[in-house]
């Protein structure tokens, strides 16, 4: 099976759960990845900027990768996160990481450096050159500072075999569609929004990187799933019932909201790692209600 089809429908951003002490919660970890492989989910994305991965140490983050990767068994395909606005030391983690059994690398745009198109093309080039894995690009400007504009990531697509697909989080339709559009046939697209993956899907995408799928995996897949099948009218049915829980998983910060949904769901402790602080007693008010309903 292709790497494209192996990727279409639900990637879940996992959280990282953290004891009281704030050390990884590696019991909570267990329980969360079964969770959402039992709710539906087509592959795992590990440290993604929702698992709080700019707070984990190099240790930790080789540490998540191993227990993952051998938690999951081949069960479904393991994505990894990768990203730096470092660029040679970012080659330097792509050779050192334990990436053996991971399918590909997701790699957001170097952040705060804001590099022009060129930097960027010429950042992900090195990186698509270095990396044992296929890369997926990622386009995050409301976190990075910059976006990686369609032109680029056409360029990207045409040239470097070992980029393969990205993940669109740049909220702008009329980009979304142009890649859609001029990409090779083969080149992977999701959405990296949750509160867009439904008419983003409509437009050509094929699935999501979700932070709503670890607290909702079973709606928020049979959602995607209906889309896939041109199933708009049923899509839209479980769309519906979850946008009161996308506005307020994003109302503060990420992963703040999942995390406050999840804790009270059993799945973890309310717990997260400076700067990142948990959800305010008004948002958890909200969550309870929501989840009530």
């Amino acid at each position: 099976m292709s790497l494209r089809n192996q990727l279409k429908g639900v990637g879940v951003a996992l959280v990282t759960p953290f004891q009281k002490n704030t050390e990884v919660d590696y019991d909570a970890l267990s329980g969360v990845i079964d969770f959402v492989i039992e709710g539906g989910v087509d592959y795992l994305v590990t440290l993604g900027t929702t698992a709080e991965t700019p707070t984990l140490s190099s240790e930790e983050k080789k540490a998540i990768i191993n227990f993952t990767c051998e938690k999951v068994n081949n069960k479904i395909p393991v994505v990894v996160g990768m990203g730096s606005n470092n660029t040679r030391e970012l080659i330097e983690d792509l050779q050192t990481y334990p990436l053996e059994k991971a399918v590909a690398v997701l790699s957001a745009g170097p952040y705060y450096s804001r590099p022009s198109q060129e930097g960027l093309y010429q950042h992900y080039k090195a990186i698509a050159k270095a990396s044992p894995r296929p890369v997926i690009l990622y386009n995050v400007p409301s976190r990075t500072g910059r976006n990686i504009n369609a032109s680029t990531v056409i360029r990207l697509s045409k040239e470097e075999e070992n980029i393969i697909g990205i993940k669109e989080a740049g909220g702008d339709f009329a980009q979304c569609m142009q890649i859609l559009r001029d990409a090779p046939g083969e080149f992977l697209v999701v959405s990296g929004d949750d509160a867009l993956a439904f008419p983003q899907i409509a437009c050509g995408m094929q699935g999501v990187i979700s932070v709503a799928a670890n607290a909702f995996p079973q709606a928020f897949c049979s959602m995607i799933d209906a889309c896939l099948d041109d199933d708009f009218a049923l899509a839209k049915t479980f769309n519906d019932s979850l946008i009161d829980a996308y506005e307020i998983m994003f109302s503060e910060n990420n992963p703040a909201g999942v995390k406050a949904f999840m804790a009270e769901m059993g799945l973890l402790k309310n717990v997260t790692r400076l700067p990142v602080t948990t959800l305010s007693d008004e948002g958890i008010e909200r969550v309870k209600k929501y989840l009530k309903k």
